[in-house]
């Protein structure tokens, strides 16, 4: 197990406490590092899991994560993937390529968990946080105005951490989750799913491929991935009681899931696990001094790779309002819209996850006959591809529901690429060049672009979502006015 480095000894108070080091709450620490807010980061791993399942950083995560300066090193660690397919075996379906998307990253970048943790641990590092391993939290207690915390640490002593807020990464068992008294509800029952990473004997398809392949057939689904440095993640629902697949396990996988017109052996299992899956949302992200993030709060089939994405993208929201709030530029309201705008993409996410795992896990020759007449009919139709590329690589997710009247709407995706950001800094938009040989300029948090043939003044937050238009093109103006531009 991957150690993380030393941090010095648990501090007895804290502005933001974060239970759990996955990519979520690194994700969380590491921008809340990067804004300068106090927070302390626990886990009770040594370090990080190998092996971890999620494998897949959407296009939409990684615009994240290049405004708190892991998105490169990360691609660099990772293979580009262009999309997703549904294969009959050897019949290409349907297939969604991401090549064309708007966004510097057209293209799904196939890494492991560990991968994404390593980077974003180095990086947390780099700005000077790090994790509390082997720290523990056992429960807290409301203490006006937050809560105080029992955490036990490696020596097994508990210590007391007074937190202004306390924000739950910390997976689908959730302590904070349970101690905060929200309702996780859910309908359907647990699906085991069996994990390997492998290398394979070089097959036409397998070595060709570069993309994520949802395998459909009579015998049950399998997904492909092919990842950096000759591997290929699989994964498959198996019944209960399966152990984690050796190398016989997965070749039979691959013989009657597979592609039918290749065999592949397994040189290699590099890791292998079972792990559960299911369909839940938590009735509430927020509770007052209390947050939850990523598998605490929402967890789904892993079909069309979203879960860990999803996760750190909550992350980014939360960021950028606990430091509006403690640093005293919003109103404590302001934390309400991290529900409001965070819970109902979870509710969406598991109704898609869901409607595409019951599709993938059709079985029987008429049954599969019918599904994949159907994929074939959605792939010939204008739109349905693009459309399924842009949902899948989270590029779709707004925060309102205003109709789309071709004019900038407050709570969408601003394309990078029609404004640079500049870290975790707002970002005001003028149109025309400036008149200074720079394309950026900052007024306190403020970062001010120069967009040519820009149609209006854009104000955009701290995680690339459209905060107001046509707003005064004076930035000191703006930046003194930020709080009329809060989600309310």
């Amino acid at each position: 197990m991957p150690k993380s480095p030393a941090v010095h000894s648990l501090p007895c108070r804290t502005d933001v406490l974060v239970s759990g080091a996955g990519p979520s709450g690194l994700t969380l620490a590491a921008s809340l590092r990067r804004l300068g807010v106090d927070h302390v980061l626990i886990d009770r791993d040594a370090g990080i899991r190998p092996g971890s399942r999620a494998a897949a950083v959407q296009p939409r995560t990684l615009e994240y994560l290049d405004r708190i300066g892991v998105g490169a090193a990360l691609v660099e660690r990772g293979k580009k993937g262009r999309g997703f397919c549904l294969r009959d075996r050897d019949r290409i379906l349907l297939r969604a390529c991401y090549d064309h998307l708007d966004t510097p990253h057209p293209y799904m970048l196939l890494a492991s968990q560990q991968t994404t943790e390593e980077i974003l641990t180095r990086r947390l590092v780099e700005l000077g946080g790090g994790v509390h391993r082997e720290h523990r939290l056992m429960g807290f207690t409301a203490d006006f105005p937050g809560v105080t915390a029992t955490v036990a640490g490696p020596d097994g002593i508990a210590r007391v951490v007074s937190a202004r807020y306390l924000v739950g990464c910390d997976g689908v068992h959730s302590t904070v989750r349970t101690a905060a008294g929200i309702a996780f509800p859910g309908d359907s029952p647990e699906q085991l799913f069996a994990l390997a990473d492998v290398r394979l004997t070089p097959g036409r398809q397998t070595a060709a491929s570069e993309d994520a392949a949802f395998c459909l057939s009579e015998a049950g689904l399998l997904l492909m991935s092919p990842l950096a440095d000759g591997l290929h993640r699989l994964v498959a629902p198996v019944p209960p009681g399966t152990t984690a697949p050796d190398a016989g396990d997965v070749e039979r996988l691959l013989a009657t899931r597979g592609p039918a017109g290749e065999r592949n052996r397994v040189l290699e299992v590099v890791a292998a696990s079972t792990y559960r899956a299911q369909e839940r949302v938590a009735e509430r992200f927020r509770a007052g001094p209390v947050f939850l993030a990523g598998d605490a709060a929402h967890t789904h089939s892993p079909a069309g790779a979203q879960g860990m994405n999803t996760g750190m993208q909550d992350a980014g929201n939360l960021a950028w309002k606990l430091h509006a709030v403690l640093s005293g530029t919003a109103p404590e309201t302001l934390l309400d819209s991290y529900h409001r705008e965070r819970q109902p993409v979870a509710a969406q996410l598991v109704a898609f996850t869901s409607t595409f795992a019951r599709i993938a896990a059709l079985a029987g020759p008429a049954a599969s006959r019918r599904r994949n007449a159907l994929l074939a009919a959605a792939a010939a139709t204008p739109g349905i591809t693009d459309w399924l590329a842009s949902t899948l690589a989270q590029l779709d997710i707004a925060y309102t529901s205003e109709p789309d009247l071709g004019t900038p709407r407050p709570g969408t995706r601003v394309s990078p690429l029609a404004v640079p950001p500049d870290g975790l800094h707002w970002t005001l938009a003028l149109p025309g060049t400036p008149r200074r040989a720079i394309t950026a300029d900052r007024q306190g948090a403020l970062a001010v672009r120069y967009v040519p043939d820009l149609p209006t003044t854009l104000l955009v937050r701290p995680d690339g979502y459209l905060a107001a238009a046509g707003v005064p093109s004076d930035p000191a103006a703006v930046a003194e006015r930020l709080g009329q531009h809060l989600p309310r």
